[in-house]
């Protein structure tokens, strides 16, 4: 009974609140003399803020015609926009820098939405190593990584130079598919300086001392093993795959957008995911160094804590991450 109660009151308080903010809509648009459209473009910079606010109020409308506003295919967006001037009852030629502000919010949202679908269906494909491309592109990532050392041969450990597990890294990109594949050679082709040092530190940590509290829990055999240990690094390449999961997450959840929405004027595109991905890359492994783990066994914790601080900083609508890229134009004053 109790229980019942509290969803009776729970529902109550949804429908009055619900009621609550249509009301109060309808009043400051009377006050104002504009929508929330009008008001959110007027009054919100361009960027996330902006964006993000006008794709929860298209959402959120009772009418149906710009809850589905936010899912037409990009050749639409133009007639979209007359369609919602039209039924807000504005006027495009009182009013035209509106219609340029809705339209960027539209391409980034529409964006949003394809870039989620180009990116899961690299995912989803395995690799083959049958396919010429597949091959292709995986012989790219070694040159690009050791250009000065030849791989004698196709099935070979000299794989595990560059971080596979094994002597065929094809077996290596199941849980992330050619996404994980792209990403390692995207970020060896474009951001090729990063790659080296991060390759580098991995294959040759620095040495690490046993502190006196490490000293004390350890048994005289597993203090000489820690003391002259110097393997404390980890493998590059499934680090890559891993982050490349970590980075996907972090998309289809949402969390993006606030950097997607400041970075890309327009629709977001799989370059800005992948930029995405070298900077996560650099800064995970200036993550690992700072927390020091003592073995490859701390992973999954370092990653979890290293998840949830790029989630914090994502919460911040000002948050633009891969600073050292280029290729991402500056918002226009849209």
């Amino acid at each position: 009974m109790k229980h019942f109660l509290r969803m009776f009151v729970q529902v109550c308080l949804y429908f009055y609140c619900k009621c609550l903010w249509r009301c109060l809509k309808f009043v400051v648009r009377k006050l104002t003399g504009q929508c929330e459209l009008q008001r959110i473009c007027y009054n919100t910079k361009p960027g996330a803020a902006r964006t993000m606010k006008i794709e929860a109020s298209l959402k959120g409308s009772k009418s149906k015609r710009l809850q589905t506003s936010v899912n037409v295919h990009p050749d639409a967006i133009e007639k979209t926009i007359d369609d919602i001037m039209e039924l807000k009852r504005i006027n495009p030629d009182i009013n035209p820098q509106l219609g340029v502000s809705l339209q960027a919010c539209l391409l980034q949202i529409v964006g949003y939405r394809n870039l989620i679908a180009e990116v899961e269906k690299l995912r989803r494909e395995p690799y083959d190593s049958e396919n010429p491309q597949h091959e292709e592109m995986l012989l790219k990532l070694w040159k690009c990584l050791k250009p000065n050392s030849p791989l004698k041969a196709r099935i070979s450990k000299q794989w595990c130079e560059i971080g596979f597990q094994g002597d065929d890294p094809k077996t290596d990109f199941r849980g992330m598919g050619l996404l994980g594949l792209y990403n390692l050679v995207y970020f060896a082709e474009w951001d090729t300086e990063i790659a080296h040092q991060v390759l580098t530190d991995s294959l040759h940590p620095k040495y690490r001392e046993v502190t006196n509290k490490e000293l004390s829990q350890l048994s005289k055999a597993e203090w000489e093993k820690k003391k002259f240990d110097k393997a404390i690094g980890y493998s590059f390449a499934i680090v890559g795959i891993n982050i490349t999961d970590l980075a996907y997450n972090l998309l289809v959840s949402g969390a993006l957008k606030t950097h997607f929405y400041n970075v890309a004027p327009e629709a977001p595109t799989l370059t800005h995911f992948q930029q995405t991905f070298c900077y996560l890359m650099h800064e995970f492994h200036k993550f690992w160094i700072d927390e020091d783990p003592l073995d490859i066994m701390e992973f999954n914790r370092v990653r979890e804590k290293f998840y949830k601080r790029i989630l914090r900083q994502l919460q911040n609508p000002e948050m633009a991450l891969c600073p050292h890229f280029a290729a991402s134009e500056s918002l226009i004053n849209m």
